[in-house]
């Protein structure tokens, strides 16, 4: 029986995968040398999380996938906690199927702890709730990367300590209430100013609320802010997640048009 052809390593690959494994001893070496200083994290975490510039991009919300704390939150927190490396790598791409591998990481350099996830993600997007196939090369590219940091964000908890992950989300929930001490009669008109803006109207707002205008306080001001920033800066569809109300005939209690009165009946 004839021997499977042997992949062959050429002299490139093997400086690369040198250069690979010098650049993570390197790495670890100056993490070691210069290791997180935990006090300065914790503070660090607490002012940023207070500032309503990161509140507001603090969490997402997206029809059919639910809602929690955005890959923005994940990546300022690594930032914050220190030696942790994360992103996206493109590990394969087959243009005829359609398809391309994708691998997502972190790494916490200083005590080597690593998560990681591959996955396989279709040259395809959904659009209008139909699926269009991708065959622009930056097209495929930004669709791995969009896909990729969905993965990102779970390696990235992961490796961070998860009382350092839930403080950081509970201070983003109260920034997002307080507003940054400005009356919340005010920050609701801003928010339904913006909302207009993006064509959604009040009436929309108070059903998916489940409250009239009336009756919101600072919490639907935060919920409010996670939608508007889902729709105006992750692009997801404001129809999907605040629906048209559609109203039908069995909503009006009297008919639209009077009954015809009989001839000859009473006045």
């Amino acid at each position: 029986m004839p021997q499977a052809p042997q992949k062959r390593v050429t002299q490139m690959t093997m400086v690369e995968q040198s250069r690979a494994v010098a650049e993570v001893q390197a790495a670890v070496t100056v993490a070691l040398q210069f290791p997180r200083d935990m006090q300065r994290a914790w503070a660090e975490m607490r002012s940023a999380c207070g500032r309503l510039r990161l509140a507001e991009r603090a969490f997402y919300a997206v029809p059919n996938r639910g809602n929690g704390p955005s890959v923005h939150l994940a990546r300022e927190l690594a930032r914050i906690w220190g030696n942790i490396d994360y992103g996206v790598r493109e590990l394969s791409r087959d243009d005829d199927a359609g398809m391309s591998e994708v691998q997502a990481y972190a790494w916490d350099q200083q005590t080597n702890v690593r998560s990681s996830r591959t996955f396989q993600v279709p040259h395809a997007r959904m659009k209008n709730k139909n699926r269009e196939l991708l065959t622009d090369l930056g097209d495929i590219y930004l669709n791995n990367q969009n896909i990729g940091a969905r993965a990102v964000r779970e390696a990235i908890f992961t490796v961070l300590p998860s009382d350092f992950v839930e403080e950081a989300q509970n201070l983003c929930h109260e920034t997002l209430r307080n507003g940054d001490g400005v009356p919340t009669e005010k920050r609701i008109t801003d928010a339904l100013a913006a909302f207009k803006g993006i064509g959604v109207s009040v009436e929309r707002l108070e059903s998916k609320i489940g409250k009239p205008r009336g009756q919101w306080g600072p919490q639907q001001v935060a919920d409010m802010g996670v939608w508007f920033t889902s729709i105006s800066r992750d692009g997801v569809d404001a129809s999907a997640l605040l629906p048209e109300i559609v109203i039908s005939a069995s909503d009006f209690d009297e008919p639209l048009i009077p009954a015809a009165t009989a001839p000859g009946g009473a006045e």
